[in-house]
């Protein structure tokens, strides 16, 4: 991150909304950039490489899935969907689209606070020789070793894949079709049922000790959340 107060870019059409999150924002400490157009918003976004990108879908000069899609072309910038839409539908697409998290207006100011911070956190982590560290269990992710408590835990390579991908995107949600692409391919991507399987048994490997607790949550009907620390 920067050595400055984070920069937000709020990308929506509404200056009421503009005015409520630059107030709300920047008494916690951000730095707040706006624009109320796709256009406008593209622009800042290159010129001023924001820390996180709050974007609206329903832009007056353009769609925001597209927008969202122009925007993933070329940055890998955190980024928050704020919007009156609330279909299972739209929030996949957006997630699948690249969104970091997704939150339906009108929305709470401390989960929306929450979801930024989770969002700074650095999600791309160098997998080479790098210990991913957590109160209950660490991750190897040079010798695949997991250790739940202290004690070594045996992973299958699916496994180990299954929760190196969660703890790279930790904190944001994954559709279950983005999951089923990047651990088996795309002609898994009907294979839900496969993949609360392993999701079960990675659990199970995780809270050996905890049964009831979990590090992976699941969001009814879209996919799940890994979150590092409970």
């Amino acid at each position: 991150m920067k050595n400055m107060n984070n920069e937000i870019l709020v990308i929506d059409d509404e200056l009421q909304i503009r005015k409520l999150l630059q107030i709300t924002l920047e008494s916690h400490g951000y730095n707040i950039l706006q624009a109320a157009t796709a256009k406008e918003g593209l622009v800042l976004a290159s010129q001023k490489n924001p820390d996180l990108i709050l974007l609206d879908l329903g832009l007056p000069d353009q769609n925001g899935h597209l927008t969202l899609r122009n925007l993933r072309e070329w940055s890998s910038t955190p980024l928050i969907i704020l919007s009156v839409q609330d279909k299972e539908e739209d929030i996949i697409r957006a997630l699948d689209n690249g969104a970091n998290d997704y939150l339906v207006k009108p929305f709470r100011t401390g989960e929306l606070l929450a979801r930024i911070r989770t969002a700074l956190r650095d999600v791309n982590r160098e997998e080479n020789n790098q210990v991913v560290s957590y109160k209950d269990f660490e991750l190897d992710l040079g010798s695949q070793i997991l250790k739940v408590n202290g004690n070594l835990v045996p992973l299958t390579q699916t496994q180990y894949a299954l929760l190196v991908l969660f703890t790279r995107y930790e904190g944001r949600v994954m559709t279950h079709q983005f999951i089923l692409r990047e651990i088996w391919g795309d002609q898994f991507l009907d294979q839900l049922q496969y993949l609360r399987v392993f999701v079960a048994q990675l659990r199970k490997k995780i809270h050996q000790d905890k049964p009831g607790t979990t590090h992976i949550s699941t969001v009814s009907g879209i996919g799940y959340r890994f979150v590092g620390q409970e």
